[in-house]
């Protein structure tokens, strides 16, 4: 759960290539809120050195940081721990069987973000970033197929939303007056199931959490069958150049995947709330970022993919502003999540074969950015 030095390295860099606001990497709140064992936490005070060092280093080359405070519920890929979930619901995306959460662990997560909030001014973070996407702990509260309950935290919309406003509210209460209190919030549940949450639902949910103290929403999916089709699309923008530049042989004969794609969320969003949009997802193309800020469908964009290839990235679309970054959405980073650190594998190629090894070698078998299989989740003894 500490801060490395490799992290450091990341978000530094990031400052100097001139990302305006940076947000980590989802935090784990509470130990059994951990989604994997390489993830940085921010549950105990002996996480507070590495994290202050992290946001001095960051302040020191002129950049911004916000802490992303999560909790992973049933998702979690942990063994050992029992997760925590609204309902006996399995997890849509790992099969994972989970209990019921009872009332007094429910409160005392609560306090977990709160306490996780206290620690991010404490190490001097210029915000907060909740993770209330994706398919973890908020997303199941959120969602009618993963909260089944019937009592406050459940049974209604209304009811739905008590989790994530008590959050939002509880975070509200640990920082100062005027702190930044933003949330990644998914706005549809992207599964192969009937009776999810679907986007007019979502939008009553924001209008309630921005009520409740939220300055901007980050806009993306809630439950996800898998990642990949539900918040990390591969290929997005890949023409035929640019499949033949990296390799992708078998993308020179097919349409680019679509960019934007959370951009529908974000334009029903923008015509029934008012708050600061942030849209993320596939955003590649300059003139398509300029078209989304211009058009008044968001007034931020943000990216990840592409500047974890090129950190640099913004200044040089400030020198050309027609250049097209030069992530590709392979998702081979994200395929490495929890077996080696956050880099591109395409740039040297080198590192191309050296992928390829690791996954004929069978090393994935566990913590991949790939559906996650319940058998190697682990015990929940």
């Amino acid at each position: 759960g500490a801060v490395t030095r490799r992290m450091v390295d990341i978000h530094r860099a990031l400052a100097r290539g001139g990302v305006g606001l940076a947000f980590t990497g989802h935090m784990y709140v509470e130990d059994r809120g951990r989604y994997g064992k390489l993830q940085t936490g921010i549950s105990s005070d002996a996480h507070l050195p590495g994290l202050a060092g992290l946001v001095s280093e960051v302040h020191h080359v002129g950049g911004r940081l916000f802490a992303q405070l999560a909790h992973a519920g049933s998702q979690s890929t942990m063994g050992g721990v029992v997760p925590l979930a609204p309902s006996p619901v399995a997890n849509v995306m790992t099969g994972r069987s989970v209990p019921g959460a009872a009332d007094e662990e429910i409160e005392a997560t609560i306090e977990a973000w709160g306490g996780a909030a206290r620690r991010a001014v404490d190490a001097g973070f210029d915000g907060i970033h909740i993770h209330g996407a994706n398919g973890y702990l908020i997303s199941e509260f959120l969602s009618p197929l993963t909260n089944r309950r019937n009592d406050r935290w459940g049974g209604s919309a209304e009811g739905r939303r008590e989790f994530p406003a008590r959050v939002v509210h509880r975070v509200r209460e640990c920082v100062p007056e005027g702190y930044p209190v933003t949330m990644k919030l998914g706005l549809k549940d992207l599964v192969d199931l009937p009776g999810g949450m679907d986007l007019d639902m979502a939008i009553g949910n924001v209008a309630h959490l921005v009520a409740a103290g939220l300055d901007a929403v980050e806009v993306s999916s809630n439950l996800m069958s898998d990642y990949v089709s539900g918040s990390i699309r591969a290929y997005v923008g890949v023409d035929r150049r640019r499949a033949l530049q990296d390799l992708l042989f078998n993308r020179v004969f097919r349409d680019p995947a679509p960019e934007a794609y959370f951009r529908e969320f974000a334009r029903a969003l923008r015509r029934q709330v008012d708050t600061t949009v942030i849209l993320v997802g596939g955003l590649r193309k300059p003139q398509t970022m300029s078209d989304v800020i211009m058009s008044g469908d968001a007034d931020f964009i943000s990216l990840a993919r592409p500047l974890i290839r090129e950190p640099d990235l913004v200044q040089r679309l400030t020198r050309q502003p027609t250049a097209v970054p030069k992530c590709v959405s392979c998702n081979i980073c994200i395929m490495h999540d929890e077996h080696h650190w956050l880099r591109c594998w395409r740039e040297p190629k080198r590192r191309l074969a050296l992928h390829a090894w690791y996954r004929l070698s069978g090393e994935f078998a566990h913590g991949s950015g790939r559906k996650p299989r319940a058998d190697r989740v682990g015990s929940d003894a």
